[in-house]
């Protein structure tokens, strides 16, 4: 009886070992990517991101981004099928619309509407600097090489509070080892029948001390790549362009 009780007590002590080993690995990785994100915030920008002032073009509306630590203001102006100026401008405090000049009442639905499209073109504009969001999860997958450099491979998920709308897309985040750059994310979405893309920089910019980049925006050509191997797919040449991600027209205000 006491030597069952023995190895019970050993068995339970082990298992107590191995799962403090597992948790301590799972902490490793963790911050080895949290480590890898920093130094990329940094190489693109670092404190700079807490007070900018700046314009740009994206498609066919203006953006224009403020933001002061805590506070932001981000305002959008286009146009109607009938050409009247709408103009939204979204703050800690929500969001305004104008239409030629006159305060529109928005439904809270369509207001969380326009905030999440103001908000998610802002978003990847400031990458990687929202990558320390409190709702973001990061993991250090691997070590890769693209065009003969060598990548540190980092995924990213977002937990269902105040990770908005699109919590459950997942990114990864090819950042180079030697300059620190974000060259390369891809992502899964689920909106409008779901999907996987992959995005490559060809175009950086720095105003305000932060560097704002260009993308071309692949989808894969067959199902048989994951997100995961994107990467793969793109030196395989199995990729089609799908469209191009610029902003013009970058101005410091």
């Amino acid at each position: 009886m006491t030597i069952s009780y023995n190895k019970s007590v050993a068995y339970f002590l082990l298992l107590i070992a191995f799962l403090g080993l597992i948790n301590c690995e799972k902490q490793k990785v963790k911050d080895k990517a949290q480590l890898i994100v920093d130094s990329c915030i940094v190489a693109h920008g670092g404190e700079n991101y807490n007070h900018l002032k700046f314009s740009f073009d994206f498609r066919d509306k203006k953006y224009f981004v403020e933001k002061n630590e805590e506070q932001f203001k981000y305002q959008r102006i286009g146009k109607d099928s009938v050409r009247n100026e709408i103009i939204d401008v979204f703050t800690n405090e929500g969001l305004e619309r104008t239409i030629s000049g006159k305060k529109v009442q928005l439904a809270d639905s369509m207001a969380t509407k326009y905030k999440n499209s103001i908000n998610s073109v802002v978003y990847f504009v400031l990458l990687p600097n929202p990558l320390n969001d409190n709702a973001v999860n990061k993991t250090y997958v691997s070590e890769t090489t693209i065009g003969g450099k060598k990548y540190d491979k980092i995924k990213v998920t977002f937990n269902p509070e105040n990770g908005g709308k699109d919590h459950e897309d997942v990114y990864i985040y090819w950042i180079n080892q030697k300059t620190k750059f974000m060259d390369y994310f891809a992502y899964s979405y689920k909106v409008d029948g779901g999907g996987i893309r992959f995005r490559e920089r060809i175009k950086s910019q720095t105003i305000n001390g932060i560097q704002i980049q260009d993308y071309i925006n692949y989808a894969p050509i067959d199902s048989s790549y994951s997100l995961e191997n994107l990467d793969k797919a793109y030196i395989d040449g199995k990729l089609q362009e799908f469209s191009r991600i610029e902003n013009l027209n970058l101005k410091a205000n």
